[in-house]
Parts: structure tokens; C-alpha cells; sequence
């Protein structure tokens, strides 16, 4: 009878989240998460991209759940792993928009990094006693946000409170986490324009991973492809 296989111990890594600083381990995935990243690529729909890469990073982390992450927070961490567990550079290819020309490209994940918009904050001023704080919507309102219609009225809603996280004075403070979301609902209907552009505002300029990849045409004319978030692993 043949000796069971070895079990291959992996290594374990250390990294801080970008959203708390938070220092969380991980190992490298592996040919089990190769395969959940390729079925998801085959399939073009993005809302099964984010779920595998949550899955991805979940079967990785030691001690933390995905769940409530930010969406950066998330794209991250999978670079991390994908960096750790495989050449850093990636072949794809695109067409150019322009003239349609196929163009051979590589994406270096070590050249990928996290931006921050330098007017992002997550503070709104309500009025002179009271102030909005706002959190990252977690990934799963993320996903609900991906595959909504964008020209529904209700998706910009929801993006609006899944940023809700608090609001406080001096001597107050109201976590909406306590509250029905018909207090919400009603809570919202009483805020001014300006409170609801500065949520906007909050939401547009999250931090986000980018890389820019130049190429050069045919006919020497130079451009580059942008790569934002997560079309860094689908592309």
C-alpha cells in the first residue's frame, strides 16, 4: 500500500490592509485558487469575478473574514496573493479602441498601486452640531452595486447608505447600524444637497488599484491602458 502524499506546508505572510492598517497573514494561494480565478475569468460576468476573488482571498487569510472589507481593501490583498503565488507579470492582450489593431501587452503587478484621491474624506458637515461619518460599502453591497442598473434611481440610492456609518456631535453619537432602515430612509429625505454630493463625493474618490501600461501602435503612435481595480486580474 502506497505512503499517503506529503502535505506541503506553505508559507505565511504579513501585510496592512490599506483601509484600518491593519496587519493580517496570509499564505500564497494555489492551484485550487488558479482554478477559481480562471473559471471566473472564462466567464466575463462581474459579479462572479468579485465573488471568486472573495473566495480567493477567504481560502488565503489565517485569522480575518473578507466580509466586511472595502472593495480596495480587497483588490489588494489578491494582489498580494497573486504576486506571492506567481510570476508578477502578466501577458493579455487588447484591441485598440481606435483602430482596432490587436495589441500584445504585460501587466506588472509590482508596478500596481493603490491611489488616493487627496480630497477624500469621510467626513460630511451636516450642519454646526452635527457631523456624517461615512465607512467603505463592504463587498457584498459592492456586488449588489456591480450588478444593479446604473441608470436606476434606487442603485444610486443604495450606493448613498451603504456608505452610512454614523453621525455624532460633541456629546452624541448615532451609529445607523442601530436603526430600521425605514429610520434611515427617513433620515435621508431630511439631509440637504450638499450633504448628499458630499456622500457622492466620498464614493468617487475611494482609493482604487491603478496601473497605467503603455503601448505603441503599428504606426508609432504611443498611448497607454488603463487598468483599474479588479480588470487588474481580468484582464
Amino acid at each position: 500500500m502506497a505512503l499517503p502524499l506529503p502535505k506541503i506546508d506553505l508559507p505565511v505572510y504579513e501585510m496592512t490592509l490599506p483601509s484600518s492598517q491593519e496587519k493580517i497573514k496570509f499564505r500564497p494561494f494555489t492551484v485550487k485558487e488558479e482554478k477559481i480565478l480562471l473559471v471566473a475569468q472564462e466567464s466575463g460576468e462581474p459579479e462572479q469575478q468579485i465573488v471568486a476573488v472573495k473566495q480567493i482571498v477567504n481560502n488565503c487569510l489565517l485569522d480575518n473574514d473578507v466580509s466586511e472589507f472595502a472593495m480596495f481593501d480587497l483588490e489588494y490583498v489578491m494582489l498580494s496573493l497573486r504576486a506571492k503565488a506567481v510570476d508578477n507579470k502578466i501577458p493579455f492582450a487588447i484591441t485598440d479602441e481606435d483602430t482596432q489593431e490587436k495589441v500584445e501587452l504585460e501587466l506588472d503587478l509590482d508596478m500596481v498601486k493603490l491611489e488616493t484621491n487627496p480630497e477624500h474624506t469621510n467626513r460630511v458637515k451636516i450642519n454646526d452640531d452635527y457631523t456624517l461619518f461615512l465607512k467603505y460599502p463592504t463587498i457584498d453591497e459592492f456586488i449588489k452595486i456591480a450588478t444593479s442598473d446604473p441608470n436606476d434611481p434606487l442603485t444610486s440610492y443604495f450606493i448613498l447608505i451603504s456608505c452610512l456609518d454614523k453621525v455624532a456631535s460633541e456629546d452624541e453619537v448615532f451609529n445607523f447600524s442601530e436603526y430600521t432602515q425605514e429610520d434611515i430612509d427617513k433620515f435621508m429625505e431630511d439631509v440637504s444637497s450638499d450633504v448628499v454630493r458630499g456622500i457622492e463625493k466620498f464614493f468617487s474618490t475611494m482609493p482604487e488599484l491603478r496601473y497605467d501600461v503603455p503601448y505603441t501602435l503599428k504606426d508609432g503612435t504611443e498611448k497607454q491602458f488603463k487598468i483599474q481595480g479588479i480588470n487588474a486580474f481580468f484582464s
